[in-house]
């Protein structure tokens, strides 16, 4: 599990060093792999915004960009087909300082002056690859360093959690031992019930309680699913080791990093009648949101509408339900499902989940709201839309 230093801070203040960090998790049990910066250094660039895009007299491929940092405009020659008038990019002055100890420096490109570089984020370092230059929010002042803007004085610290410490699989349950080793307080960050503003609720029906004594839902509707990931959530995912995928999925991972329940959000359009949390019948086929089909057994737990399974239960979601690009509506589930009852089911299908990671080891079950309410607030925040009531069966 890698974990970010700057988002652990936010819960709990300690004014140790990452070796020292480092050296309090391994004395409380845990395994530390090692660490690392979360970028390399650079120097001289800044947030910019491109104001007019003309064509290169001389080179078809090329562009000659007006760019402004606040208080001065630059002319910048840029081959990007990305480019656009409006956008907020990563610009480097002359005189700045890229990875690699590249020096930006006042050049002529086909016959037109260019006074620096809009940067990609391969060439800052912050990506493997990348297609074009880098898009910033909107929001972000000009002018600002992008290095201070984007908090790269962050650490990441690379643990594997021992199989009796589920406790720490999220920040908040990492922050929580900091705060006992240095005997200082557990910060606590607001997490405000959100009121339900339409009275739509989905039928669930728990057949399988011994395994599942609590399992939450919530329907939101009117969501704009293709709303931008806000720039924070991305990066603190990206240094947890996961990818952006979209504003939904995107949330749901966050709060279980952070609180350490996993969630999951259906399609509501794709559920047909009501959510049924059985046992799989033998045999019975699903295929998995990684296009992955599976035939199930009978001894493994399952998310089903009336027609067929829609989620191999507390392991990963199926294809049918997953939310997409056109999805409006969503039906978010949280739940608490027993150990025993998902252990050794995602190596038996060949699947090893963050989600299944962590219900193998036990989740706090009293955190089942708690997660639903914080990522409801996070989904209207980013994605708009109206939550309904929660559903609960205990």
């Amino acid at each position: 599990m890698k974990i970010s230093k700057n988002w652990l801070l936010e819960w709990v203040h300690v004014d140790s060093t990452i070796t020292e960090l480092c050296e309090q998790f391994t004395r409380s049990g845990l395994e530390v792999d090692g660490h690392n910066t979360v970028a390399a250094e650079f120097s001289g660039v800044v947030v910019a915004k491109i104001i007019a895009i003309a064509p290169h007299e001389n080179a078809e491929r090329l562009q000659v960009c007006t760019v402004n940092a606040g208080t001065q405009d630059w002319q910048i020659v840029c081959g990007a087909k990305n480019v656009a008038v409006g956008i907020k990019v990563p610009l480097a002055i002359v005189g700045a300082v890229l990875p690699g100890n590249l020096k930006i420096k006042k050049a002529t490109l086909r016959g037109v002056v260019s006074q620096g570089m809009i940067c990609s984020a391969k060439e800052l370092g912050l990506a493997d690859e990348a297609n074009g230059i880098m898009k910033l929010p909107n929001n972000a002042p000009l002018g600002i360093n992008v290095h201070d803007y984007l908090r790269l004085d962050d650490e990441v610290i690379d643990l594997n959690i021992t199989p009796n410490r589920g406790d720490c699989f999220s920040i908040i349950g990492l922050a929580r031992e900091l705060s006992v080793i240095n005997s200082v307080p557990l910060k606590k960050i607001a997490i405000k019930p959100v009121v339900a503003t339409i009275n739509d609720s989905f039928k669930i029906n728990v057949t399988a309680s011994e395994a599942v004594p609590r399992y939450c839902s919530r329907i939101l509707r009117g969501i704009d699913i293709n709303a931008s990931t806000p720039l924070w959530l991305q990066q603190k995912l990206q240094r947890s080791g996961m990818r952006s995928v979209n504003s939904v999925v995107d949330v749901t991972n966050y709060v279980m990093l952070e609180l350490g329940q996993p969630l999951h959000a259906f399609d509501l359009a794709k559920l047909n009648q009501e959510i049924i949390v059985r046992y799989a019948k033998n045999n019975e086929t699903m295929t998995l949101i990684d296009e992955t089909k599976i035939a199930l057994r009978s001894d493994t737990l399952v998310i089903a509408d009336v027609d067929a399974p829609v989620a191999v239960a507390g392991i990963m979601g199926g294809m049918h339900s997953a939310v997409s690009n056109t999805t409006q509506d969503i039906l978010l589930e949280s739940a608490f499902f027993v150990p025993l009852a998902i252990m050794g089911k995602a190596r038996r299908y060949g699947l090893h989940t963050d989600a299944s990671h962590r219900f193998e080891r036990g989740v706090d079950p009293s955190i089942t709201i708690t997660a639903m309410q914080r990522a409801t607030q996070l989904l209207i925040d980013v994605c708009g839309g109206k939550a309904g009531p929660i559903s609960e069966n205990v």
